[in-house]
């Protein structure tokens, strides 16, 4: 099962996903974003090290580093 977040402001639910990416310098990088539907690349946990914080303005979910 996906994990997901339900926004506090719509109600929604969003799906955390990851993606490996090559920046233009050639460096590669996994991103990690959240949508409105579960697809294949979707996560089943949250990544360690990150919490989920929801933007006030929009309702959107993100991930951040968690504080130490």
């Amino acid at each position: 099962m996906a994990y997901s977040v339900k926004s506090k402001k719509s109600g929604k639910a969003y799906f955390l996903h990851s993606k490996d990416v090559e920046l233009k310098g050639g460096r590669k990088q996994r991103i990690f974003y959240f949508a409105g539907t579960a697809a294949k690349n979707a996560l089943n946990d949250l990544p360690a090290g990150y919490e989920v914080m929801e933007n006030k303005r929009t309702g959107l979910p993100m991930l951040r580093k968690k504080k130490k």
